[in-house]
């Protein structure tokens, strides 16, 4: 019989009630205090600037809970269980009618993103393929064709609770379509191991 064999697969991990309800809410409380600054994407969209532990103990809290689910997720894509941290941390207003472009996320190896409100259906977190070089491209796409795994463009991630946490590739691509709900709070995060090592040759990071 044929086998499909699933080579090179993109990892994104879900952790459900990586936070709890009573964080979540302390943390809302929080930055309905803090100020904001505008994003180019849109209107209305809106984060807040980098935040420091300093800032407040809810963020050391918060980075103790996330942390160990960086070390999981960080076995998968280098094979060894090593030290990570959070390199910089920033929460996203997204009010009725707002969206966030494409992009991924530079200088980092593991991005996460915390949901701390309900999210409406319309406005999950989009995950795309990376749409490649500047080559001619052949596509079979039209209302007979199937989609799956190995052809689909995008991914939209499973509906999240407050408190629910996504962790992906830093360099995978993402976007949130316009937002038909009440606001949409979320806290972004990146994160660098302690070290990478390829047979001696030895890369140190520091957040």
């Amino acid at each position: 019989m044929p086998e499909i064999i699933d080579i090179f697969p993109t990892p994104v991990m879900r952790v459900q009630s990586a936070l709890s309800a009573s964080l979540v809410s302390h943390l809302i409380a929080f930055f309905e205090k803090k100020a904001v600054l505008n994003n180019n994407t849109s209107p209305n969209l809106t984060h807040t600037e980098l935040l420091q532990p300093s800032d407040s103990p809810l963020f050391v809290e918060a980075a103790s809970l996330i942390t160990p689910n960086l070390v999981t997720f960080g076995t998968e894509l280098f094979g060894e269980r090593i030290g990570w941290s959070i390199k910089e941390m920033w929460v996203n207003f997204l009010e009725h009618g707002g969206h966030q472009a494409m992009h991924n996320h530079a200088n980092s190896f593991i991005s996460g993103i915390v949901y701390l409100t309900p999210t409406h259906a319309s406005s999950h977190t989009v995950f795309m393929k990376s749409p490649g070089g500047h080559d001619y491209t052949f596509k079979n796409d039209h209302k007979g064709t199937i989609t799956n795994q190995y052809n689909a463009d995008k991914w939209i991630s499973p509906a999240p609770r407050p408190g629910d946490m996504m962790l992906f590739p830093s360099y995978l691509l993402h976007a949130v379509p316009p937002n038909q709900g009440e606001k949409r709070i979320t806290l972004a995060f990146n994160a660098i191991p302690a070290q990478l090592d390829s047979w001696g040759y030895l890369i140190k990071f520091s957040g």
